[in-house]
């Protein structure tokens, strides 16, 4: 038997590192980034670093954080991670105006269309879901109680999505499933229709997005995957539409590192918003992938590979929002051992039109925020090379030990069974 959520989480909790995170305000009125245990904002309208109050006491997260979310709306922001708190934000005080308690590690967050619910997935392979009611950002609520949603029978889930109409919630996990589900109107009661699966990736799923434009505002579903592909889906059906292979349609380009087992993983991907882009990190790339999809053809193809010169910068989180027409990158890891405390490195890149220049990468001075947000967000302005090509190398080992199945013999996998039933026995 292959190992379960369960046995990570007590077996690799030491050696893990957690990537560097970012997500922005829909309407760019905020930047936010998460480095380990660290959650630092950024207020772009103001020009100021923002202080995070959470009434709780101690420290906002203990733990390494693994998921940040904006709502829709941009009212509501959500943090979680192995500390098995989600904290709910409110992002016109930043005031923590719930926390709730998580029973496993968190690996991924959503919020609902509407904003009146949070889902989590946790490493045992469970959605939460909690409601969040009687909002109005200036007082915290109750701490509530999340109820479970849907399962994927203990592989750990890497991702979560509402659909742009917020008809269908869309999970990944490790065992190369992505499940669509109806997401009912009473989802503290479950959700128990199944939309359709969409099989195809032969490695983790690792990050969904989707691409939808005014012509075809219901959108289609993209899917990264450490199988090196990025796939497109019809969610209503679940069939695969095209497959567009990083390391074989995207030319001769500069990995690090490719001789390496699972070096050319997708880590995330992101929608160029109004625009029909496909931003891909990929994990030895300097840079990232352009895909443009074409929705009428129902195909993707490589349109651009975005080098990030004289930076030993290999994206680990990507976002954009709807206003700004750039894409921010993160790099960066935390628990690296001989390093005291958790450093990221943001860039941002602009110019994502159909037509008009290439894309191009912002000098520091060029960054919205400049020098303040770079201090705020990265823990320093100026930060040495060499960190993030440690970061770059403890992160394949992390993703690798996390989500790449264990092979084992007969014999050891019957050992292994009466190890864990005897442990349950000792319980």
């Amino acid at each position: 038997m292959e190992d379960t959520p369960m046995e990570y989480e007590e077996t690799n909790k030491d050696t893990e590192v957690a990537p560097a995170l970012i997500a922005v305000h829909p309407t760019q009125n905020s930047v936010a980034v998460a480095i380990g245990s660290d959650l630092r904002v950024f207020d772009l309208l103001g020009g100021w670093a923002v202080s995070l109050v959470d009434d709780s006491g101690g420290s906002l997260h203990k733990d390494s954080i693994r998921a940040i979310r904006y709502g829709a709306s941009g009212k509501l922001f959500v943090s979680a991670g192995d500390d098995k708190l989600v904290k709910i934000w409110s992002t016109e005080s930043w005031r923590c105006i719930s926390t709730v308690c998580s029973e496993k590690r968190v690996t991924a967050v959503a919020i609902s269309k509407d904003g009146s619910y949070v889902c989590f997935a946790d490493k045992f392979g469970v959605v939460w879901v909690v409601e969040v009611e009687g909002f109005d950002g200036s007082q915290p609520s109750p701490n509530k109680k999340a109820a479970p949603m849907l399962s994927h029978y203990c592989s750990i889930i890497t991702s979560l999505e509402f659909s742009p109409d917020g008809r269908f919630f869309v999970s990944a996990d490790r065992d190369f499933k992505i499940r669509v589900t109806v997401f009912p109107r009473k989802p503290l009661d479950g959700a128990h229709e199944i939309q359709s699966f969409s099989l195809g990736h032969t490695e983790f799923v690792s990050c969904l997005a989707f691409v939808c434009t005014q012509e075809y505002p219901q959108g289609f579903l993209v899917s990264g995957s450490g199988d090196s592909t990025v796939r497109l889906w019809d969610i209503s059906s679940g069939s695969l539409l095209d497959t567009c292979d990083i390391r074989e349609k995207a030319g001769p380009l500069e990995f690090k590192g490719i001789e390496e087992e699972c070096c050319a993983a997708v880590t995330d991907l992101c929608t160029i918003l109004d625009s029909t882009l496909v931003a891909v990190a990929v994990q030895s790339l300097q840079g990232i992938i352009l895909l443009r999809c074409d929705l009428s053809a129902r195909t993707l193809n490589v349109a651009k590979v975005v080098s990030i010169k004289g930076d030993t910068f290999i994206p680990t989180s990507l976002a954009t929002s709807v206003s700004s027409g750039l894409l921010w990158m993160v790099t960066g890891a935390s628990n690296l051992g001989d390093f005291q405390s958790p450093l990221a490195r943001v860039r941002v890149v602009s110019d994502f039109m159909e037509t008009g220049p290439d894309p191009t990468v912002l000098e520091d001075d060029e960054t919205p925020g400049g020098e303040k947000l770079l201090g705020k967000l990265q823990g320093r302005v100026s930060i040495d090379e060499k960190v993030f090509l440690t970061a770059a190398e403890a992160l394949k080992t992390s993703m690798s030990k996390l989500l790449i199945k264990k092979q084992y013999s007969t014999e050891k996998r019957e050992f292994r069974k009466r190890g864990r039933n005897d442990k349950k026995l000792k319980q």
